[in-house]
C-alpha cells in the first residue's frame, strides 16, 4: 500500500468522481481534498467527499459480513462461509422456482466501482434469470423510453461547451454536482458559460441554487412539466422558430405533433402551472434562438408523474430546434477507456420501449427500454415470484417507493442479501450481510464516470479526460472483507457458472466501435486490476498508458461527426402515437390539490447527503442536519400557525410521516419540499430527530405509476401538514 504523504486518487462518495488528493498516515486515508493537478476538475472536491474518510474509519463500519439467526440477532461469519450459503440457497431456489426466482439490485453507489453491473449480469445470464434492477427505473427512467420512442443522432447532442442556451427542468445540479451541469466542478463550469453570454434556463417550484443564477427561472406548480414543454413546443411552432430545414430531412410526426400541442395556449398552460405568459413566451423565444444548446430534464420531471411524457418532450424541443452536432462538427467525446466514437451525423430510428420480454406479476407492467421496473419489485416478492433478492451498493428500504410495500416484500423472501460497508436500514432486513471493501481500498479508473453516456453531454464525462487510482489504502486491520464483484464471482464459482462479461456499447447516444465478450478465468480469480483491464479492453487509450499519468490527463482527439450514409433512410419521431395519446389525456386531468391535502410535497437535495450516505458522519452532520426537514414557505407556516423547529405530520392519502418545519422562503407557496431516503426501520428505537422520515411512506406504487417505466408519483404529491402532537 501507499507510503504516508499525499497521494493522488478518485473520489467514490458519488458518481461524479473527482480526481482528489488523499493524506495517508499509519495506512489510513486521514484527509481528502481536491486535486489542483487535475485538468478538468479545478481542484473542485465537495464536503462529502472531504468526509471519505471518516466513512471508511466509521467506528459502526463492518468489519466482517454477519448472518441473522433464527433469534434474529446478527452474528460474524466469513465471507467465504457466507458465499457458500448464499450459493446453496440460490441452487435450491432455482431448482424450485426457476431462475427468474433470483434478483439482484444494483444500486446507485455501485456505479462508483465500474465492474459490479457487468458481474452482476453475468451472473444472472449465467443462472438463466432476468431479474436485474436498478435505480434507473426509480430516478430518470423517462430518459431511456423517450429515447426508444423517439429515436436519437447518431453524433449526439451538442455540448455544453461552446452553448448559447442552457434548459435545466426538475433539477439543481449545483447541489447535486450532476445530470443537468457538467458535473465536473459544475458551478466553475456555470460561471465560465454564464460570463461568455450563455443564457440559462430553469424549469422549478422552488427557486434553487441553481435557478437563482438563471435569466429565466420559470417557478411552476409541480407536476405540470408535460404541459409547459409543450406550451413551449406550441410557441416555437407556431412564431416559426424550429429548424424547418432539419426537420423536413431527419424528423417524421411533426404534423401529428403540431394537431397534440394545439390546445397548449400560453393562456391554458400558465392557468394550470401558475406562470405568468410574457416568461412562458420569453423561455421559449430564448432557447429557441440558441442558436446552440440543449433542454435537459433531471430527476424532478422524472419523480413528478408522467415521466416517460415529460422527457419525450425535452427531447421533442431538442429536435425541433434542430440540437444535435452536423457533420465536420466535433463530438462531445471520443472516449479515453471507452472503445473509439466514430458516429454520424444522422438519425436512428425509433425502437420499441416497453413489453421486452419479461412480464411481471403486477400491473401489466415488463421489461422497458429502462430496464425492469424497480417500484413493483416488491409486489414481485409478495407474489413469490422473487425469492432471493441481492442488493449491491443501495438501500431498498430508504430508497424505494412506497416503504410499507418493500418492508413486506423484503419480509416475505426466502433470501435476502445486503452487500453494504455498515448496518444499514436494508441491511438490518437482511438474512446475510456482506462487509465490503470500499473507497480507497480498491483499485478503480474513469471507465466508470465515461459509462455513465446516455446521449447527453453532461451524463459522464464532458471532455477526453482518463485516469487510474490505485488502492492506497489496507483495508481495517482484523477485518475480513471483499469487492463486490469479488462477492459476485465467488458465488459463480460455487455454482459452477461461467461468467462473461458483455458491453453493450458503453453509450447510448454516440455509435462506438464494438466490444466483444470477455470470459472470466472461473478457476484463478483475477485481481482487481486485471478486471479494470477487462473492463477497457478495447478502449481508444489503453489503460497502461493513462496509468502514466497519476493525477489523470486529458487525451485529446479530434473526431469530427461523418456525413449521413447515402443509405440512410431512418427518421426521428416527434410524433409517437402513444405519447400523443398521454399529452391528450394530460388536458382531462384533475386537479390533485383538494380541501384535504392542499399542499404538493416535492423532494429535494441537500448538499451535505448522497441519497442515504453521509448521515452518520461527523463532518456532514456539522454541515447538515441528520434528518430532513419539512421545508415549508414562512406564509404557509404562519398560516399553519407552525414555528419553524415545530413537530408537523405530513400526511398523503397513502401514510402520513413526522418532521420538523423549517422556513424555506425559496419555495413557491403551496408547495412542501424533504429530502428522499432519510428514514430508519418501523420500531427501531429511533426517531425522525435521529434519522429523518422516510417520505416514500407517502407514495404509492399504483399511483400515477407511469405506464412505461412503472415509476410512481414520488414528488408532486398532494399532501396536507398539521401541527404534530406534543412530544415526550
Amino acid at each position: 500500500m501507499s507510503e504516508p504523504g499525499l497521494h493522488p486518487s478518485i473520489c467514490r462518495f458519488c458518481t461524479v468522481g473527482c480526481p482528489v488528493m488523499v493524506e495517508v498516515a499509519e495506512g489510513r486515508a486521514v484527509r481528502v481534498s481536491g486535486n489542483r493537478n487535475s485538468p478538468t476538475y479545478f481542484g473542485f472536491c465537495c464536503a462529502k467527499g472531504q468526509a471519505a474518510p471518516e466513512q471508511l474509519a466509521h467506528p459502526d463500519r463492518l468489519l466482517t459480513s454477519q448472518k441473522r439467526d433464527a433469534d434474529g440477532v446478527y452474528r460474524p461469519i466469513s465471507a467465504e462461509q457466507a458465499m457458500d450459503e448464499v450459493a446453496a440457497q440460490i441452487r435450491r431456489s432455482v431448482d424450485q422456482w426457476g431462475p427468474d426466482s433470483v434478483a439482484i439490485y444494483v444500486g446507485t453507489y455501485s456505479a462508483c466501482y465500474p465492474a459490479v453491473g457487468p458481474f452482476a449480469g453475468a451472473l444472472l445470464e449465467a443462472l438463466g434469470s432476468r431479474m436485474m434492477f436498478s435505480p434507473n427505473t426509480i430516478d430518470q427512467p423517462g430518459k431511456d423510453i423517450a429515447a426508444a420512442l423517439l429515436g436519437g443522432w447518431e453524433a449526439g447532442p451538442q455540448m455544453f461547451t461552446g452553448s448559447d442556451v442552457w434548459l435545466v427542468v426538475g433539477g439543481n445540479p449545483l447541489v447535486s454536482y450532476s445530470n443537468s451541469l457538467p458535473g465536473q466542478n459544475p458551478a466553475r463550469r456555470l460561471t465560465d458559460a454564464l460570463r461568455r453570454g450563455m443564457k440559462l434556463i430553469v424549469i422549478d417550484p422552488r427557486r434553487t441554487e441553481t435557478a437563482a443564477r438563471a435569466h429565466i427561472h420559470l417557478q411552476p406548480r409541480p407536476g405540470e412539466d408535460a404541459a409547459i414543454l409543450a406550451g413551449m413546443i406550441r410557441i416555437i411552432l407556431t412564431e416559426g422558430l424550429e429548424d424547418a430545414a432539419f426537420l423536413a430531412e431527419n424528423v417524421a410526426g411533426l404534423d401529428a405533433l403540431r394537431a397534440m400541442v394545439e390546445p397548449f395556449t400560453p393562456a391554458l398552460v400558465c392557468a394550470r402551472a401558475g406562470l405568468a405568459e410574457a416568461d412562458l413566451i420569453a423561455a421559449a423565444r430564448t432557447f429557441a434562438r440558441g442558436p446552440r444548446g440543449l433542454a435537459v430534464g433531471v430527476t424532478g420531471i422524472n419523480f413528478s408523474g408522467r415521466s416517460s411524457l415529460a422527457e419525450y418532450l425535452v427531447q421533442v424541443l431538442n429536435t425541433i430546434c434542430g440540437r444535435f452536432i452536423r457533420a465536420g462538427e466535433p463530438i462531445v467525446t471520443p472516449g479515453v477507456l471507452l472503445p473509439r466514437a466514430a458516429p454520424r451525423a444522422q438519425p436512428r430510428p425509433p425502437r420499441p420501449a416497453r413489453d421486452l420480454g419479461y412480464r411481471m406479476a403486477s400491473r401489466g407492467l415488463g421489461a422497458s427500454a429502462a430496464g425492469l421496473p424497480t417500484a413493483a419489485a416488491a409486489e414481485e416478492m409478495l407474489a413469490g415470484r422473487i425469492k432471493v433478492l441481492i442488493s449491491i451498493g443501495g438501500n431498498p428500504v430508504a430508497a424505494w417507493p412506497d416503504h410499507p410495500k418493500v418492508l413486506a416484500g423484503l419480509e416475505a423472501l426466502d433470501l435476502f442479501v445486503q452487500v453494504d460497508i455498515r448496518m444499514s436500514a436494508a441491511a438490518r432486513l437482511a438474512h446475510h450481510v456482506i462487509a465490503a471493501k470500499a473507497g480507497f481500498e480498491v483499485p478503480t479508473a474513469s471507465v466508470a464516470r465515461e459509462s455513465l453516456e446516455r446521449g447527453n453531454p453532461v451524463h459522464g464525462n464532458i471532455d477526453t479526460f482518463g485516469m487510474y487510482a490505485p488502492a492506497l489504502v489496507e483495508p481495517p486491520p482484523g477485518s475480513d472483507l471483499v469487492e463486490e464483484w469479488e462477492f459476485l464471482y465467488g458465488l459463480a464459482q460455487r455454482l459452477g457458472l461461467p461468467l462473461s462479461l458483455r458491453f453493450p456499447g458503453g453509450t447510448k447516444g454516440t455509435a462506438r466501435e464494438s466490444r466483444p465478450p470477455i470470459n472470466v478465468d472461473m478457476a484463478v480469480r483475477p485481481s482487481s486490476d486485471a478486471v479494470l483491464e477487462m473492463l477497457t479492453a478495447g478502449s481508444r487509450i489503453p489503460l497502461a498508458e493513462v496509468k502514466a499519468h497519476p493525477d489523470g490527463a486529458l487525451f485529446p482527439e479530434e473526431v469530427l461527426a461523418a456525413p449521413k450514409s447515402p443509405d440512410c433512410t431512418a427518421r426521428m419521431q416527434v410524433g409517437d402515437a402513444a405519447m400523443m395519446a398521454e399529452l391528450a389525456e394530460v388536458l382531462a386531468e384533475p386537479d390533485p390539490v383538494e380541501e384535504a391535502f392542499p399542499f404538493l410535497l416535492v423532494s429535494r437535495r441537500m448538499a451535505h447527503v448522497y441519497n442515504s450516505s453521509g448521515h452518520d458522519l461527523p463532518l456532514l452532520r456539522r454541515k447538515g442536519t441528520p434528518f430532513n426537514p419539512a421545508f415549508i414557505h414562512p406564509d404557509d407556516l404562519a398560516a399553519l400557525g407552525v414555528e419553524p423547529g415545530d413537530r408537523v405530520v405530513v400526511a398523503s392519502r397513502h401514510g402520513e410521516v413526522e418532521a420538523l418545519a423549517e422556513a424555506d422562503p425559496s419555495l413557491r407557496r403551496g408547495v412542501i419540499a424533504m429530502t428522499h431516503a432519510f428514514g430508519g426501520l418501523p420500531g427501531d428505537g429511533t426517531s425522525y430527530r435521529e434519522v429523518g422520515s422516510n417520505i416514500a411512506a407517502l407514495m404509492d406504487v399504483a399511483d400515477g405509476f407511469d405506464r412505461h417505466s412503472g415509476i410512481p408519483r414520488m414528488s408532486g404529491l398532494a399532501v396536507r401538514v398539521t401541527v404534530g402532537p406534543p412530544e415526550g
